[in-house]
């Protein structure tokens, strides 16, 4: 499927003809994305599908997530393949805007349509008994998953928690959309506990309040409790900690650490705070403009960073006992969204260019089982050592 790409003036403006002229191709190619999602009766057999590899409990695959403006296309997630394991915690890392929070509502199937669509690739999420690929479901049966089976912790509380209902409203509501048989005051009960598991004392208290009534660690232990109600296996954490101080912060990591050993599930940690990652994941995957630079174990990534990105993220953290005039930052900006290089992204802001660079955007290169970085100056680093 071809998408329309913008033209750009001179002075790097779009007339307003070109702009109705993007918008109209664009109309064209969400209609037809909506058309497809919009049928009925959906047959199993189009979602319905096998994990490649049955310890997994997701495997994304070739994912990309376009949103179609008019302006043009922007490629929010562009080809994203990586896998949570059952039991380990994944953590996405990179800058604002690389497309770690669309990969995730990708899997939630919350991305904002009709402008946000999943154009390409897979996402198969493990059952057990069976697998389905997320992206061709349907809304009736993405309800059924959603709090259930995987459940997300967003990253502001205030903004997530409904100001003009209760607590114990809010939460009694997951509890009870997921398990209709439960009556009022189980419901109540099974919510009472969550908050207490949560590390809530006044959890009586707490669920007759409203989330102004509370300071921003217990909204967020409240959010922690809501995506827990129902036991699910994946927990999304999109950045559950960045509005909240360094006390707080440990609190709640402290929290999701112990509750993944409690109820034995999966985390996929979104940050951008390399020390918060360094804590608490198993396996670290590095995004950039919408793909992944690199990603393997989460000791790979921190002893042996592959690429210049990579290598950037982590000179940018301050190191206790180490004095420095200034804090390291990446030079330059990311290119535009909607006009992305043929060649490496990352190309004009990296300090290791090599002449392979002005071609095409490089292919993953394997440098352990587990280890994987897309980089013409690591693969011409790595030739020149085998050649020694």
């Amino acid at each position: 499927m071809g998408l329309f790409k913008k033209k750009e003036s001179q002075e790097g403006f779009i007339s307003a003809q070109e702009v109705r002229k993007i918008s109209n191709e664009n109309k064209k190619i969400i209609k037809e994305f909506e058309k497809k999602r919009n049928r009925k009766n959906i047959p199993r057999e189009e979602y319905v599908t096998k994990m490649e590899d049955e310890q997994n409990l997701v495997e994304f695959d070739n994912l990309h997530t376009y949103f179609f403006s008019d302006s043009g296309v922007v490629k929010s997630v562009n080809g994203v393949s990586f896998q949570v394991p059952k039991g380990k915690t994944v953590g996405i890392v990179g800058e604002s805007g690389c497309g770690k929070s669309v990969t995730s509502l990708s899997l939630m199937q919350l991305v904002q349509r009709p402008q946000g669509q999943i154009v390409e690739g897979a996402i198969r999420l493990n059952l057990g008994k069976e697998a389905v690929d997320v992206t061709k479901m349907p809304d009736s049966e993405m309800r059924k998953l959603r709090g259930n089976k995987m459940s997300m912790i967003f990253q502001e509380p205030m903004t997530s928690l409904n100001p003009v209902f209760r607590i114990g409203e809010q939460v009694d509501e997951v509890v009870a959309l997921h398990y209709p048989e439960k009556t009022a005051q189980q419901v109540k009960e099974r919510t009472i506990e969550m908050l207490e598991l949560v590390g809530i004392a006044n959890s009586q208290g707490v669920y007759n309040m409203y989330p102004h009534e509370l300071s921003g660690g217990m909204r967020q232990r409240v959010m922690i409790a809501m995506g827990l109600a129902c036991d699910p296996e994946l927990i999304i954490a999109d950045e559950p900690t960045t509005a909240l101080d360094v006390t707080i912060q440990a609190q709640i990591l402290d929290l999701l650490r112990d509750l993944k050993k409690r109820i034995h599930a999966s985390i996929m940690l979104i940050t951008h705070d390399l020390g918060v990652i360094a804590e608490m994941a198993d396996y670290i995957v590095v995004m950039y403009a919408g793909r992944i630079v690199e990603k393997g174990t989460a000791k790979e990534i921190f002893s042996n960073p592959c690429h210049p990105y990579t290598i950037g993220l982590m000179e940018s953290k301050p190191v206790v006992g180490k004095k420095v005039d200034r804090l390291y930052s990446i030079p330059g900006k990311v290119p535009n969204p909607i006009d992305m290089p043929r060649c490496c992204y990352f190309k004009e802001r990296c300090t290791h260019c090599v002449e392979q660079c002005n071609g095409e955007y490089p292919k993953e290169i394997k440098l352990s089982d587990t280890h994987y970085v897309s980089c013409y100056w690591k693969k011409e680093k790595g030739e020149n050592e085998n050649d020694r």
